[in-house]
């Protein structure tokens, strides 16, 4: 069983009011600065400078931040969605999500527009990580999956990269130092397909843990501030000094 205690209560249940059909979904995106992606910053102004030399297109640019950002940030497992990129740069670690932040962040910079899909992912997905704490485990995790403007079109994070064949090293399996942040860079990430993930396939499929498609926003800012944060304040306060510097895959 995983908790419903922890989590804020506006976030509550599988299926919110008034989440509209993704497939319709007209969001624009956009390159603005916000309280999460602070491009302006000169630590991300300086990483999107390195990131630039990476490559002629933008493709190339945003492959070279994940790269850059990939070395010099340490995976843990903070709760705080909503720091600001250029505090997980000076701190040198952060989550999936704030690392994901810090690209986007660094996207923005470069006038790559991005956005924002919001996911209701089941709570069973991290089990693997907190075998001895899944009773703490929220009942489901809000994550903001990034999407980027790129030729006439939006590409989520895993699309940045070309999987042609499946990977040797098979699908994601969410345990170990390795996360999403790292995995799309080596194996494909589906929230879509219809069958469950078996890493024998290029496209590693998760849509069999996937609870409720909230459909797409125009930042992370816009996504959190409507449906909250994974966890309440209380649990983020308490659980922050601990989890913030719990690298991944650490025992």
């Amino acid at each position: 069983m995983t908790s419903r205690l922890l989590m804020p209560v506006r976030s509550r249940g599988t299926a919110p009011a008034g989440v509209p059909e993704p497939a319709a979904d007209p969001t624009p995106g956009s390159t603005r600065a916000t309280a999460i992606l602070d491009h302006g910053h000169p630590l991300v102004a300086a990483l999107a400078a390195r990131a630039a030399r990476g490559g002629r297109t933008d493709r190339d640019r945003l492959r070279a931040a994940h790269r850059l950002i990939v070395a010099g940030v340490r995976p843990v497992y903070s709760v705080e969605d909503r720091r600001r990129a250029s505090r997980t740069l000076r701190l040198g670690r952060g989550s999936c999500s704030q690392r994901m932040a810090v690209l986007e962040a660094v996207a923005r910079s470069l006038g790559i527009p991005t956005r924002v899909r919001g996911l209701l992912v089941d709570g069973s997905f991290w089990y693997p990580r907190f075998p001895r704490l899944r009773p703490f485990v929220p009942a489901e995790v809000l994550l903001a999956w990034p999407e980027f403007r790129l030729d006439g079109g939006w590409v989520p994070i895993a699309g940045l990269f070309d999987h042609a064949g499946p990977s040797r090293e098979g699908g994601f399996a969410n345990t170990g130092a390795e996360t999403l942040f790292e995995a799309v860079a080596r194996t494909g990430v589906d929230w879509d397909a219809p069958a469950a993930c078996d890493g024998t396939s290029g496209a590693c499929d998760l849509s069999a843990h996937l609870r409720t498609d909230l459909g797409r926003f125009t930042s992370r800012d816009e996504l959190f501030g409507r449906y909250g944060q994974t966890l309440c304040r209380p649990a983020r306060t308490l659980a922050e000094p601990v989890l913030g510097r719990w690298s991944a895959g650490a025992a």
